[in-house]
């Protein structure tokens, strides 16, 4: 059953129920896709209106225009007006907002079940490289930029501290860290923080590939093994080797599994069913 979102002209939710893509698209092209006051936390609802959408098997986050997303908007709807900038008061205000509201946005981004994708058809500037970044994979182009917040003197938030010595390693992290936080798309691309670099006319077209490939997958395999995966940044391989055991005897029993070996037999195309 598809889940009610709240419509905005600022932010497209637009499913596509032939091919299982949710797009949410990022849509202020002339501020270059900066955020609105509640676009984080509507890209939130999205995504988890997709994520409870049988219909849907990936979600494409992207922005239309020349940028994905230049982050705060710094001379419109900025930063200062946002609720939540407003609710915290008093010394310890900024860190508590950044833990109880800015940090449990994008751990709602990491923790969809289904899988995620950041099509990055132009500059990514802090929070939006902060959202990239919590997707599963990224898809650039030539346009691909990434920004950090440092040349405004602060620090890289909302999980980037930890996902970039995950994705660049620890030496190239801390280079990024120094040097002003700007990476081209070729140099993305070179330290895998991008999974794929493609021409921005073909940038769509490739998006779509991939994601027919992550539908004609077994989406419980899909759903249970990014949980797993993700838990593993941070766990020992004997927890991550019960977790997979643990998983294996539930795949056992499903009707995937069954399907997939069926068709495997009869040689057809599996038809899963998420169960």
């Amino acid at each position: 059953m598809a889940t009610e979102v709240r419509k905005v002209d600022y932010l497209l939710y637009e499913p596509e129920e032939e091919t299982g893509i949710l797009w949410i698209r990022m849509n202020r092209p002339e501020r270059l896709n900066a955020l609105m006051p509640d676009t984080e936390e509507l890209i939130c609802e999205y995504m988890e209106a997709g994520d409870n959408d049988p219909r849907i098997r990936v979600i494409v986050l992207t922005g239309n225009g020349r940028a994905f997303c230049a982050g705060a908007d710094m001379k419109g709807a900025g930063e200062n007006s946002e609720p939540e900038a407003q609710r915290w008061t008093g010394p310890d205000a900024s860190r508590a907002r950044f833990v109880h509201e800015s940090y449990t946005k994008y751990t709602r981004i990491t923790e969809i079940r289904k899988p995620t994708i950041a099509m990055l058809n132009g500059a990514a500037v802090g929070r939006g490289m902060d959202m990239a970044l919590r997707c599963d994979i990224r898809m650039g182009c030539e346009n691909t930029r990434f920004f950090t917040y440092q040349n405004l003197g602060q620090i890289i938030e909302n999980g980037g501290m930890y996902y970039l010595p995950k994705l660049m390693g620890l030496g190239r992290s801390l280079e990024f860290l120094f040097t002003g936080g700007f990476l081209t798309a070729d140099d993305a691309y070179r330290t895998g923080v991008i999974n794929h670099l493609v021409p921005s006319e073909d940038l769509e077209k490739e998006t779509r590939a991939l994601c027919q490939k992550i539908v004609d997958s077994p989406p419980m395999v899909q759903w249970v093994g990014k949980r797993i995966m993700r838990r593993a940044l941070d766990s020992d391989i004997h927890t991550v080797q019960d977790l997979c055991a643990n998983a294996s005897g539930i795949f056992g029993g499903s009707f995937d599994a069954g399907e997939g070996r069926a068709a495997f037999l009869e040689k057809r195309r599996p038809v899963y069913q998420g169960r």
